[in-house]
């Protein structure tokens, strides 16, 4: 677990999670005082979740939970990222950091759409991503 003082990573796979700057960028789009876990969690978990708040019961690669105005929850299925990224021609890395930033963007309140890709890309070409 790595624990910053609004930012929580928790892994819950055997997996290693590849090094990225997830509290910059969580502070860029979230800002500083916004508290987040990102939990890297299997294809079972992910699936479960799914089902319970979303009523897919199919494993997915990311999802966001608003808690409250400045507190949330990411959860990666960095499996499932792995088998998306080539979907989407970006490598496992950029791709992580892609699902991470659009989490977060969620969090801000924006569903999918134009909007919420530009504000994803503005972000993005910040970190060089």
């Amino acid at each position: 677990m790595l624990k910053d003082s609004n930012f929580i990573i928790t892994n819950k796979t055997n997996g290693k999670l590849i090094s990225l700057p997830f509290s910059a960028m969580k502070d860029h789009i979230l800002g500083k005082d916004y508290s987040l876990s990102l939990v890297i969690v299997g294809k079972k978990a992910i699936q479960n979740l799914n089902s319970k708040y979303r009523n897919i019961n199919t494993p997915t690669d990311i999802l966001s939970f608003s808690v409250d105005k400045n507190i949330g929850e990411i959860f990666i299925c960095q499996e499932i990222a792995k088998k998306k990224a080539p979907t989407f021609d970006r490598s496992y890395k950029n791709f992580l950091s892609y699902l991470f930033i659009h989490g977060c963007v969620h969090l801000l309140g924006f569903d999918h759409g134009t909007k919420m890709e530009k504000i994803e890309e503005m972000h993005r070409n910040h970190f060089q991503i």
